[in-house]
């Protein structure tokens, strides 16, 4: 599964599971505005630290996908200046999206 749909999925998993928990727990007379914003404090810390190894591949691969196109990018203006191509095999194709 892509990296960034299942952790944005974690997250919209935590802040309603926060919300269902603050909504019942917490007090009736109080705002539920009041309760929804201290969900979405709640479900942060907690994403902060059990999402964590998904937030670090996420990161990994925005960083793959970023110096791949640095890298495409380098070489497509080598070749419009018409300057010789690097050497070494274009870059893998299989992180591309469809």
């Amino acid at each position: 599964m892509n990296p960034m749909l299942k952790y944005t999925l974690a997250r919209v998993g935590i802040f309603v599971s926060c919300a269902a928990l603050a909504l019942v727990l917490l007090p009736r007379d109080m705002n539920v505005l009041l309760k929804l914003l201290i969900a979405l404090v709640a479900s942060s810390a907690a994403s902060f630290f059990l999402l964590r190894p998904w937030a670090d591949e996420l990161a990994e691969r925005m960083s793959a996908n970023t110096q791949r196109r640095r890298d495409e990018k380098e070489r497509l203006r080598a070749a419009l200046a018409g300057e010789d191509e690097p050497p070494g095999p274009p870059p893998p194709e299989e992180n591309r999206p469809a």
